[in-house]
């Protein structure tokens, strides 16, 4: 009985293996999404200075040239998105990290020379270029270099550091000048293609290609293991095994896929549940929180309103990195549709009560506009984009992650633009009630719709979705 004990405890500790290895690499892949959030958040800050006598340009901006400069980036993201799908289909997912960090530099360097409203809306268009390939790549890559149980946490890592990086900027931008907050800014993309050199490629992308032992000493790597270890190679036959099954049928078109019914459903869930998420009214309350408590005769010190979205953010993804493997990416989901839904209601109602002269106690706008961020963080954005790295076969995953990314870039973008008209058309009052309905659709549709991929296989999420 003692022998066998120890011949158990002794084949644990033989397969124990690590995951530190897999953290750094998301850490160094993450950076391309730190750069986002610095790019994200640089307009705002530096508003103050590009409309004014020390504005790069050499006089004051206008607000419609503001606008141009803030929101170019939204749109050149959508086709961003497609050209990365096919750079990591093509090139690998490693190349395609690569690429992203690249453009990134040099936004920042055309931003240090930048002497006038065309440079400045240049170095826009190359930063929204990445922009949307950051939300397709950076989650398959994750998911391919991972082991099963840190690979949601791993991606709620990741897509946290965008919050980090809004934060970061939002802080520069009120206590340091322009040209400093921009070499700062420049170093993080500069760091990320130095260390992005010596990270490994994706196992899943080298068992593609046919290098077998590639593949194998980079799970082992990855892993902590021996390469000869068994937990190494199940999963290296399990990469073979369905890229065989891939090669015996013939090449797919978009519309082939959409022909196999475990792929359309899944397809079908995330491009609905991916409509929730991009019209869930976070936009709003992120670009006019401090109007909307304004009108609710909330006030705060206006250096507490530059940083609290962005920390409230920070908040609800490191609530998303503790809860997503614990809970599992369902339940995280429903719960902060929910809650979304109960803060924008609340929001609406106390714009309803102001528009009839009665005013709500201070703490509940605040209570619902922090509730509303946080929840965004924590579970609206991460579960969805979690789900939508685990749910595909490495076969289809660039492509149909391609184009629903895409998707939500360009509801995004529209939302932009046609948030103000509206509101004017209906009344702020009902376009939150209108938020408060889609996040309740969106409760519904990831209860009904998604499939739990927590600790799951591909073969196992594909039963799930056969059901």
């Amino acid at each position: 009985m003692l022998d066998k004990l120890e011949n158990t405890l002794d084949f644990v500790k033989r397969h124990q293996g690590h995951t530190r290895t897999q953290w750094l690499m998301v850490i160094i892949a993450s950076s391309t999404l730190l750069s986002y959030g610095l790019e994200v958040g640089w307009v705002s800050p530096m508003t103050k200075i590009l409309q004014s006598d020390r504005s790069p340009t050499g006089y004051a901006m206008s607000d419609t040239e503001i606008t141009w400069v803030g929101s170019i980036m939204a749109f050149v993201a959508v086709p961003g998105v497609s050209l990365y799908a096919w750079v990591a289909d093509r090139y690998g997912r490693k190349v395609a990290v690569l690429a992203l960090a690249v453009p990134q530099l040099l936004a920042w360097i055309i931003k240090l020379s930048a002497t006038n409203l065309s440079m400045l809306i240049l170095s826009r268009v190359v930063a929204g270029l990445p922009s949307g390939g950051c939300f397709n790549v950076l989650p398959m890559y994750i998911r391919e270099i991972c082991q099963d149980n840190i690979r949601g946490a791993a991606v709620s890592f990741c897509l946290m550091m965008q919050c980090i990086g809004i934060f970061a900027m939002y802080a520069m931008g009120s206590y340091l000048d322009y040209y400093t907050v921009i070499w700062i800014a420049t170093c993080i993309p500069l760091t990320g293609v130095a260390a992005m050199v010596f990270a490994p490629e994706s196992p899943a992308f080298l068992v593609k290609r046919e290098k077998i032992e590639d593949a194998s000493k980079t799970l082992a790597l990855l892993r902590g293991l021996d390469i000869d270890d068994i937990i190494i190679q199940n999963e290296l036959n399990s990469m073979r095994k369905e890229e065989l099954q891939f090669k015996s049928i013939p090449k797919l078109s978009f519309g082939d896929i959409l022909k196999n019914r475990i792929w359309r459903r899944g397809f079908i869930a995330c491009m609905l549940i991916v409509t929730a998420q991009a019209c869930n009214g976070t936009y709003a309350i992120v670009m006019y929180a401090w109007t909307i408590l304004s009108s609710m005769g909330v006030a705060l010190n206006p250096d507490l309103q530059t940083l609290v979205v962005p920390t409230l953010m920070i908040v609800g993804s490191l609530i998303s990195i503790v809860s997503v493997e614990k809970f599992g990416r369902k339940l995280l989901g429903v719960v902060t549709y929910i809650v979304s839904a109960l803060g924008l209601t609340m929001v609406g109602g106390g714009l309803v009560a102001a528009a009839y002269g009665t005013s709500l106690p201070a703490w509940l706008p605040l209570l619902a506009v922090a509730a509303i961020v946080s929840a965004y963080s924590a579970g609206v954005t991460p579960a969805v984009y979690v789900v939508i790295a685990e749910i595909f076969t490495f076969q289809v995953r660039a492509k149909l992650v391609g184009c629903i990314v895409s998707y939500a870039w360009f509801v995004s973008s529209l939302q932009v633009f046609a948030f103000i008209p509206i509101s004017n058309c209906l009344g702020l009052h009902n376009m939150f009630f209108i938020f408060a309905g889609i996040n309740v659709f969106g409760a519904i549709a990831t209860l009904t719709l998604l499939p739990e991929t927590k600790g799951k296989s591909i073969e196992e999420i594909e039963e799930l979705l056969r059901k």
